[in-house]
């Protein structure tokens, strides 16, 4: 298609325009009539499984604590697992450290670098020469790591004995039902979790009274694994500080982290340790219960039961089905639309469970480790920006106040270099100390992040609760981007220069006005500057001389480049491989004065058709539909979210599969999930319904409670 037959949804200017689109904004109400049958639309997608498969395992939990289960219902199986999507038991508090032997200190990671700022800033990055500089990196990035709290599981039984596999996720009520037989006798699992408490429930059918184990393990503090060694026994202490008929309390220490798991369960037996650091319980009786509650603190040893916790799960998930954003996919006739629906649904119970706890989510969520299970800040509005979009903004108002608790840390990054305000890290844990990277701490697309998400969190709840809470975090925020835009004399402008950009194959000594980030920059301090006026303070004339001067997109035979500084964009490969931050600039960000519509829609013409789509990440997709989406493609935009590229693959659990490392990825579904707000709901000013679907008749999509994107 062509550009002059391109649909664009027009800005609309009247009053009432405006006051149409502020109604939407405020209800994010369907223009579509009727009501969507929403348990027939979570069921008819609830995962059902009826083999042994290790990219299957599923998922209960609450966001910020998560239990996966292997085909029993339970963590039976966790090393035959380990490789495909492990049974992790993971929580926001539990982390460990080794010890540090050798008495690093962070700033042994520190190393100066000379930007042309006249200063030289002090990175924490990775060593390849320097012996001593080298550990004391590869220490601070491998610690804290996230630990894998314990598996609960049958102690007793043997893989190749099971058999009439009948299991299914239940989104509705966030229970996992399992059947299956062993040697021919029946078991039945009801597996959940509770919504307020790091506990797991279950009740179980078996005649053959199989004993329960559960089996606390050694971390491994790998950069990607299950994070469970159980061969390093000596390493730990576990022992039962309380002990009674049907309720004990065990104590796990690992060097100088201690954490407690109270069991409680029908009947009169009590629990035994066995070999290592597994404590069984024998049941006595065919039909019985038991939870697990993982505490930091020891508790009292509560008589959670299993009855009362999967009835409490089934209200929670009852209600974020009811009370969220949905989209109905059933009056579609395009055969791709079941699989999108299936794909939609899925990661919005996969990120609800996984990514909506008190810290940020690792990109692996609550279900595995990958880079030690910490997280990565750039990843967080591809996390969580949806939960505003759908209607869930107080699980995303969850976990903004940890930027509260950063805010120290993230001062010194930028005092360190030179800056004002507070530089957000990329890659760290709860302590937000920054990990040493050699990529991650040159990135910046993180930092304007959190003024997008406040401000998702606004326009959902305009509140002034809202503006107090976050206002200062912005305004600290927009005091280091302005500060790092650097005043260019010769060319009358400002540039943006000492970065490696969101397309990580660029290098921060020679990159120079990455397009992305000079987008970003527009958005965020233009939007900052709204939350000034909300605050009713006057603009800051320096962030509108910096808008106002900022570079524009650099552009080569009307085609936008890597960075200003790469000419060779189109006919090297390190320039269109990994991420096409390129049409970030218009689809996650609305048009800016920054970029010219055709040289944009040149561009994402260019990429659609020639990107090296072998060399991507799960959230590259979304970002071209997104793209797609507002340069009027919006078949392009459906091909792009179901190209069939290997890191766009999402497995019967509905986890994103990127390769042999990381058999998860939320980044991707929570991209998913907002390009599909872009498409149905659209965004300010959009006057097109469902601007992201083809209107040939086969796009008959419904959905409800959905807000546009700025």
């Amino acid at each position: 298609m062509n550009n002059s037959s391109r649909s664009f949804c027009v800005q609309t200017t009247t009053v009432a325009a405006k006051l149409l689109v502020a109604t939407a904004i405020m209800s994010g109400c369907s223009s579509q009539s009727g009501k969507i049958d929403r348990l027939a639309l979570v069921t008819r997608n609830n995962p059902h499984i009826t083999a042994i498969d290790t990219m299957a395992s599923l998922t209960v939990g609450n966001g910020h604590f998560a239990f996966t289960a292997d085909i029993t219902g339970l963590q039976t199986f966790p090393e035959t697992y380990s490789n495909g999507v492990p049974l992790g038991t993971m929580s926001d508090w539990g982390w460990h450290s080794f010890p540090n032997t050798e008495d690093f200190k962070f700033e042994e990671t520190l190393k100066e670098y000379d930007f042309g700022r006249g200063r030289t800033e002090l990175y924490s990055v990775q060593f390849k020469d320097d012996a001593r500089k080298k550990a004391a990196a590869d220490y601070y990035r491998i610690n804290p790591h996230r630990l894998h709290l314990g598996a609960l599981g049958f102690h007793d039984l043997d893989i190749n004995t099971i058999d009439d596999i009948d299991q299914t996720l239940d989104m509705w009520n966030g229970v996992i039902n399992s059947k299956f037989t062993s040697s021919g006798k029946k078991i039945e699992v009801k597996t959940s979790v509770a919504p307020d408490l790091d506990l797991v429930a279950a009740e179980i059918t078996d005649a053959g009274r199989h004993q329960l184990a559960l089996r606390l393990p050694y971390p491994t503090g790998k950069h990607s694994d299950d994070a469970c060694d159980w061969m390093a026994d000596s390493l730990h202490i576990s022992e039962i500080v309380l002990s009674e008929p049907g309720k004990a309390i065990v104590k796990h220490s690992i060097d100088t982290t201690s954490y407690f798991i109270t069991l409680n369960w029908d009947g009169n037996t009590e629990l035994t340790k066995g070999e290592g650091h597994t404590f069984i319980i024998s049941p006595d009786a065919d039909n019985w219960s038991v939870t697990a509650q993982f505490t930091e603190n020891k508790t009292d040893g509560l008589n959670e039961k299993a009855t009362e916790v999967i009835a409490d799960a089934s209200a929670y998930w009852q209600k974020f089905w009811k009370d969220g954003g949905v989209v109905d996919f059933s009056n579609c006739t395009d055969p791709r639309a079941k699989e999108l629906e299936r794909r939609v649904v899925l990661s919005q119970y996969l990120l609800a469970t996984n990514c909506a706890g008190s810290t940020p989510p690792q990109e692996t969520g609550l279900t595995y480790n990958s880079w030690f299970g910490k997280y990565h800040l750039e990843m967080i509005w591809w996390h969580q920006a949806q939960f505003a979009l759908y209607g869930h903004e107080d699980l995303l108002a969850h976990t903004l106040p940890w930027y509260e608790k950063a805010e120290a840390n993230a001062k010194a990054i930028a005092e360190r270099q030179g800056f004002e305000g507070v530089r957000w890290m990329k890659m760290t844990d709860p302590s937000s100390i920054e990990a040493p990277s050699g990529v991650g701490s040159f990135l910046i697309w993180q930092q304007p992040h959190l003024i997008y998400l406040a401000e998702l969190l606004y326009r959902a709840n305009p509140d002034s609760a809202v503006l107090n809470k976050y206002y200062p975090l912005i305004d600290k925020t927009a005091e280091f981007m302005a500060s790092f835009a650097d005043w260019d004399e010769e060319n009358d402008r400002y540039i943006l220069k000492g970065i490696i950009p969101a397309q990580e194959t660029l290098k921060a000594s020679e990159t120079v006005n990455p397009p992305f980030e000079l987008s970003y920059w527009h958005f965020g301090l233009n939007t900052a500057q709204k939350w000034r006026e909300r605050m009713g303070l006057e603009r800051n004339p320096e962030w509108d001389k910096i808008t106002s001067k900022l570079s524009h997109l650099a552009a080569k035979d009307s085609l936008y480049l890597a960075a200003e500084t790469a000419p060779q964009t189109y006919e090297d490969i390190r320039f269109t491989s990994d991420h096409m931050a390129v049409l970030g600039s218009l689809g996650i960000l609305p048009a800016s004065p920054l970029a010219d519509p055709n040289i944009l829609n040149n561009t994402f013409d260019w990429v659609y058709d020639n990107w090296n789509w072998d060399k991507t990440w799960g959230w590259d997709y979304p970002t071209t539909a997104m793209c797609a989406v507002r340069v009027g493609e919006p078949e392009k935009a459906i091909n792009a979210l179901l190209m069939d590229k290997r890191t766009n693959t999402y497995l019967p659990n509905g986890h994103n599969f990127q390769d042999n490392r990381l058999r998860c990825y939320l980044p991707g579904n929570g991209g998913l999930l907002t390009a599909v707000a872009l498409m149905t709901a659209g965004w300010d000013g959009c006057e097109i319904e469902n601007p992201g679907f083809p209107k040939d008749g086969t796009w008959d999509v419904r959905w409800e409670g959905i807000k546009p994107l700025p």
